[in-house]
């Protein structure tokens, strides 16, 4: 997966380019779709920064082998990004989540 196609499976859901984060809550890794999208005034990246970032999202979801996960998750959930409130995409890598560090 690129990051291209993680914001088109983004877009295709919720008509905006979400922002996405990876972050480890209570020793679980989950993929988080934020409420700040791409198209807001006030988004705080460019558009290469956006890319570059998505970019790097996804090809640490391809090295954990959970892009089919995050692809169903995200096609079949009901929830939607709304302000203060993420969408949580927990991600099953097993035992290797013990080597991934991410800031909560």
């Amino acid at each position: 997966m690129t990051g291209a196609e993680l914001r088109q499976a983004i877009v295709d859901k919720w008509q905006y380019s979400y922002d996405v984060q990876l972050r480890n809550i209570r020793g679980k890794i989950f993929l988080q779709v934020m409420w700040r999208y791409q198209e807001q005034q006030s988004f705080v990246m460019n558009t290469l920064e956006f890319e570059q970032h998505l970019d790097r999202i996804a090809s640490y979801l391809g090295d954990w082998g959970v892009v089919e996960q995050v692809k169903q998750f995200i096609a079949n959930t009901d929830e939607r990004p709304r302000v203060g409130k993420a969408v949580s995409v927990p991600l099953q890598i097993g035992e290797r989540s013990l080597e991934w560090i991410i800031e909560s």
